[in-house]
């Protein structure tokens, strides 16, 4: 496989998993995006950057 294919499998399989709550818990998913807009940015970037460094380590750890 090459890299394009793989990228295109790896973005297939985010949208999966990124779909799955608001299919399964409309209600619920609503709620925790209603609570998100109300945390303060530092905070969501902290997140998002601790996201970041979880997924290299996984990253590099199965490569």
């Amino acid at each position: 496989m090459d890299l394009l294919q793989h990228l295109g499998i790896a973005f297939s399989l985010m949208l999966i998993l990124e779909g799955v709550l608001p299919f399964m818990y409309p209600q619920r998913w609503r709620n925790m995006v209603t609570k998100l807009s109300e945390i303060d940015n530092r905070q969501l970037r902290i997140a998002g950057f601790g996201s970041m460094l979880v997924g290299l380590l996984m990253l590099s750890m199965l490569t």
